[in-house]
């Protein structure tokens, strides 16, 4: 069998998808492939800047909308003036970060990978037509949620364990999504990727010199390139797949796009359950159908 690439998109003609933290890395090569395939591509960036130069260097119908993911009014406001959307790519995220905090007070990466997203996807979901695809990480096989401290303010912040818990997160909510669109009889879908070991400029991030360095030479000799990684989001995003499937490389870091592992406690309902709860009571936020 043939391995599947972004060259068998078919067409996405008068489709509209948007794309977080479209203005680099995997984001960037996801928006410009499906511009190239005729979507209406919108480029969803705190840095305006970035993304209209980023725009510049993709052929087809590219927009750039301002969206913050750390701040829940600018979440509000960009989800306010969509009219619709087919395709919502949560995309955006940070990795291994010094300790900090969003604007309204959450651990700066559950807040950008997760909390963010969740209230954007709730807010947007009376006008999803398609699918949501969440992207996460290999890395949630080290994630736990403490779901009595999720923003780590009651013990001392580890950044690595920060972002395990962050993209665990992320596949616990594309299985509580679905099951909720399948209750509410709703044909949009739900399904999340991750990229293998891709090198972007999520890496070397953290602040600790060694780490990072240690992070570079991985990046220079072992990592994919950006290309390989969008693959998967790409795949998600395109190919008939049931709902809450996670997709992938078959070898973990590498190897042909499909169906991936996750681990027990990406699947478990009951903590799936109880992490949306907490969410809707963060954000404010509610499923929508």
């Amino acid at each position: 069998m043939t391995e599947w690439t972004a060259a068998a998109l078919p067409s996405f003609s008068g489709r509209t998808v948007i794309i977080t933290g479209a203005n680099s890395g995997l984001g960037l090569v996801t928006a410009r492939e499906l511009a190239r395939v005729g979507a209406d591509v919108v480029l969803a960036v705190r840095n305006t800047g970035k993304g209209d130069e980023a725009a510049a260097s993709m052929t087809g119908n590219v927009a750039v909308r301002r969206l913050d993911l750390q701040d829940l009014a600018s979440v509000r406001d960009f989800a306010a003036a969509t009219e619709r959307v087919d395709v919502l790519v949560n995309n955006a995220g940070i990795m291994a970060v010094p300790y900090a905090r969003t604007v309204d007070g959450f651990e700066s990466q559950i807040g950008t990978n997760h909390l963010g997203h969740f209230a954007l996807t709730n807010l947007l979901l009376p006008k999803i037509t398609d699918r949501v695809v969440t992207v996460s990480s290999f890395m949630h096989i080290f994630g736990r949620i403490n779901i009595d401290d999720l923003n780590w303010k009651a013990r001392p912040y580890s950044a690595w364990p920060a972002y395990g818990q962050s993209k665990l997160a992320n596949l616990l909510f594309t299985s509580e999504l679905q099951k909720r669109l399948s209750q509410a009889g709703s044909p949009v879908r739900a399904l999340a990727a991750h990229p293998g070991y891709s090198h972007t400029n999520l890496q070397g991030q953290s602040g600790r010199k060694l780490g990072d360095a240690v992070m570079a030479l991985g990046g220079q000799y072992f990592a994919t390139d950006a290309d390989f990684g969008a693959r998967q989001t790409l795949y998600a995003v395109a190919a008939d797949l049931p709902g809450d499937t996670f997709v992938g490389p078959r070898y973990a870091m590498r190897g042909p796009t499909g169906p991936a592992w996750r681990t027990r406690r990406a699947r478990d309902t009951s903590m799936a359950a109880a992490l949306w709860d907490l969410s809707e009571r963060l954000t404010g936020t509610t499923f929508a159908l």
